[in-house]
């Protein structure tokens, strides 16, 4: 049973009281290979479909275990990255005096910020120091020292002295070698 509204008079009709939903809609039917060509467009798009095992689910991609890194729980997570993990610690201890502004283990970069020593109050350091391999060598360490001094009012650069950086990578080594034979290694 349908219910309608009554009639209203003829003389009150109009246009807008048609309703659009009895207007029947026309679609633009596109021809059934446009389709088919735009489907396969998208899907190759996606790239390949994954593969499923017997019970119908996707078995899993790796796309990233070429760049695993382990999953060892960081036992030796320096020695496994390229980095001689002696050189690292003992670039750490012998530059802890020094504010770090950052330091990478994987890539072996240390950058320090600059540092004041207590004695002098017009001059300033910085070190950068970088672990090139991963073996135990003095060729195996780049270090550069910066040194700023205050003159007029503002910090200028100035050579460091020069056996400051033969210095320090000396005590780096001679660290890093210490490290090594309290861990047992030779």
């Amino acid at each position: 049973m349908t219910l309608r509204p009554p009639n209203p008079a003829p003389s009150t009709m109009s246009v807008a009281t048609v309703s659009l939903a009895a207007l029947p809609l026309r679609r633009p039917m596109l021809p059934r290979a446009t389709l088919a060509l735009l489907a396969a467009g998208l899907l190759a798009g996606c790239g390949s479909a994954p593969q499923h095992d017997r019970s119908g689910l996707a078995i899993p991609q790796n796309r990233l275990l070429k760049e695993d890194r382990g999953a060892n729980g960081g036992a030796t997570p320096l020695e496994s990255n390229g980095v001689n993990a002696f050189l690292w610690r003992g670039a750490l201890d012998t530059l802890s005096f020094m504010p770090f502004a950052s330091a990478d283990a994987v890539a072996g970069v240390i950058l320090t910020d600059w540092y004041t020593p207590p004695a002098t109050k017009d001059e300033r350091f910085k070190i950068t120091c970088f672990i090139l391999s991963r073996s135990l060598r003095s060729d195996a360490l780049r270090v550069s020292v910066f040194r700023q001094a205050y003159e007029d009012n503002q910090w200028v650069d100035t050579p460091v002295a020069a056996n400051t950086v033969s210095d320090i990578t000396a005590r780096i080594l001679t660290r890093a070698r210490q490290l090594r034979t309290d861990s047992g290694q030779h």
